[in-house]
């Protein structure tokens, strides 16, 4: 299990005024990625365990494409947090935030809560679960000692449903409900910005977020996106 944390203190600037931009590539399921290009970019960057990991994580997505959705849910959540390490952004990037590619992400056998959110988001749409049931939340996260900045996956089951949470803290997907140790700042995808617990979007998912949007040019790059 991974360290019961996720400090990122730019997290808390995040949260203060922050809007969002998200194109509307997101806003539907993703093609499937240039694996090949993935394999030789992991390759040339990583070497060849980064290649290994990129390799399990097709498998993965070709085999969990006739599960369930549920069991997809699940199997995507499980992958990343058993096959990937938690880090903090300074040791793995000797930066104090980045938003790393899932390439990066894997090709570095590390990351943060932040990439871990990422990772997991971008592999459900590539598995066809649509943009408007997925959020990334940011929350403070109550670690027994202390509150630290965290971000979490939200899956909606349905639009009025309560959510399910994937997080890189516990290994099991719990209800939002199950995790009073999680108080949501606020959450976004394609489709917009909801403060806390609103029920409507508060915010233009066209305003801008110069961090996104780096990460996407960066993952179009990469043949993650198109």
């Amino acid at each position: 299990m991974h360290k019961l944390k996720c400090i990122n203190p730019l997290l808390q600037k995040a949260a203060k005024g922050l809007r969002l931009c998200l194109p509307l590539l997101f806003c539907m399921a993703l093609a499937a990625p240039d694996y090949d290009k993935l394999v030789a970019l992991a390759q040339q960057r990583h070497g060849e365990r980064a290649v290994q990991t990129v390799q399990a994580w097709r498998l993965m997505i070709e085999q969990a494409r006739a599960q369930p959705e549920a069991q997809r849910i699940e199997t995507v959540n499980q992958f990343f947090n058993r096959r990937v390490a938690f880090e903090d952004d300074i040791v793995t990037w000797q930066q104090n935030d980045y938003w790393a590619t899932p390439l990066e992400f894997m090709g570095r056998g590390a990351g943060d809560c932040e990439d871990f959110t990422i990772a997991k988001y971008l592999t459900l749409q590539i598995l066809g679960i649509e943009d408007t049931r997925l959020r990334l939340i940011y929350v403070r996260a109550n670690t027994g000692s202390t509150n630290v900045a965290h971000m979490v996956l939200g899956f909606y089951p349905q639009p009025t449903a309560e959510p399910l949470i994937l997080d890189n803290l516990i290994t099991s997907i719990r209800p939002a409900s199950s995790r009073p140790d999680l108080m949501p700042l606020f959450s976004f995808n394609g489709a917009g910005l909801w403060v806390g617990n609103a029920a409507s979007s508060s915010g233009d998912p066209t305003a801008r977020l110069s961090r996104w949007r780096d990460l996407l040019e960066r993952m179009r790059r990469d043949g993650l996106v198109p």
